[in-house]
């Protein structure tokens, strides 16, 4: 999506939307009951990222009732909650949403970005193809299934083959968060190697400090959206740009 953008495939983006879904049953320690919202950078990051995006402020709805022994947790009792984000200095708005408990929903982590001139979705099940959607064609030429490449040659070579999902399995990784989504789409070794070439090469990282924390406190004030009914919560200054 961020190389069509960037060759102009996509046209002006009109809208995005996110989603980050799991079942955390079983997970241990600060898990069971937090609020979904709370973690919310899988799903936050990539609308921001895509246009390099500030988030300004934000309106969730909390929605439906998680089991009363996860709620006593951290008082949150909503099953999912969902938000919309609007962007500093942009006409710009995104939707994300997320579920934790009580969902029945295989994982997923997706983002759905909407242009002028070409949309692309991702699938409803784990592994099929993307569909994007080409204006000003025959209506049932309109749609097509298209499959996003490996980037791993982006990296090292050394890092290469750590993008896929065979390695986590040699490699013994039990851990759902390895299991569902394969080490998140294979970005870890994007992420690690971002982070060390910017010590490396003395700068800052993608994201950097300010871009952590605005994507970051999206999810929290999001969820203090939520309490209160869906009520606007600006993101704090330090975050903005």
């Amino acid at each position: 999506m961020q190389e069509l953008y960037a060759k102009g495939v996509l046209g002006k983006i009109q809208f995005l939307q996110a989603s980050h879904q799991q079942d955390m049953d079983g997970w241990p320690n600060y898990w069971p009951g937090l609020p979904p919202m709370w973690y919310a950078t899988h799903c936050v990051g990539p609308v921001c990222a895509l246009t390099n995006a500030t988030a300004e402020y934000v309106s969730c709805f909390g929605s439906g009732t998680i089991r009363q022994e996860l709620i006593k947790k951290y008082r949150s009792p909503f099953a999912v909650e969902t938000a919309h984000i609007k962007f500093q200095h942009s006409d710009l708005s995104s939707r994300i949403y997320r579920s934790l408990f009580d969902v029945a929903r295989q994982y997923r982590e997706s983002i759905e970005v909407y242009g002028s001139k070409a949309s692309i979705e991702w699938p409803l099940i784990e592994h099929e193809p993307l569909v994007m959607h080409r204006a000003k064609l025959a209506e049932a030429d309109i749609p097509k299934h298209v499959t996003a490449p490996d980037y791993a040659k982006r990296l090292p070579k050394s890092l290469q083959r750590f993008t896929t999902k065979g390695v986590y399995d040699l490699a013994k990784k039990t851990h759902l968060s390895f299991a569902q989504g394969s080490g998140h789409g294979g970005s870890h070794p994007h992420l690690a190697h971002e982070f060390i070439m910017a010590l490396v090469e003395k700068r800052a990282p993608f994201p950097n400090a300010r871009q952590s924390a605005n994507w970051t406190c999206v999810g929290l004030c999001a969820h203090q959206s939520a309490l209160k009914g869906g009520s606007i919560v600006r993101l704090p200054e330090f975050t903005l740009r």
